[in-house]
């Protein structure tokens, strides 16, 4: 049986003392301990909470920024796409008028070469009946100057004058 406080062994070793003080402290300062403990970490939770709203609007930003984006790139692909086609159609439009254009060119200057070519075919026939016709007359003047005498003359003027007066009333 245990008669003196120095009879319990437990009572002389140090880490005794310090267990026993250790919980007289957290007795006495555990709770302000603990307040201020909590508050801290509160804080550093409310501050991490913070950054993951802030990170989440970002991300929320971000995908919304990149979706508008790859929208305007397709409508901008489409956009070229439909330029493209555009263009092409064009062209073949532009091709297909360039060759008319050169078709109808072509033909009309076939046909003002065959145009020059009439006028010059007509121009050489009157040329040619102007000289067969001069040369028709200068022939019946030399034939007419051996072949007419001067009383064969007379009686040609009388009849002409004759048949004039006829003409003149008939008409």
């Amino acid at each position: 049986m245990v008669t003196t406080l120095h009879d319990l062994p437990m009572l002389t070793h140090g880490v005794f003392w310090v267990t026993v003080a250790f919980f007289l402290f957290v007795a006495l300062f555990g709770g302000r301990l603990w307040k201020v403990v909590t508050n801290l970490l509160d804080g550093r939770i409310a501050a991490i909470r913070a950054q993951l709203d802030e990170a989440a609007q970002l991300r929320a930003e971000a995908e919304a920024m990149l979706a508008d984006a790859t929208a305007r790139q397709q409508a901008a692909v489409a956009a070229a796409a439909e330029l493209l086609s555009r263009a092409h159609a064009e062209a073949a439009r532009l091709a297909t008028q360039m060759a008319a254009e050169a078709e109808a060119a072509a033909q009309r200057r076939e046909r003002m070469a065959l145009d020059r070519i009439a006028a010059a075919e007509q121009a050489v026939v009157t040329e040619l009946r102007h000289t067969a016709i001069t040369l028709a007359g200068e022939s019946v003047a030399r034939v007419l100057a051996r072949t007419v005498t001067e009383d064969v003359d007379a009686g040609l003027i009388e009849r002409g004058i004759d048949q004039a007066g006829s003409a003149l009333r008939a008409a």
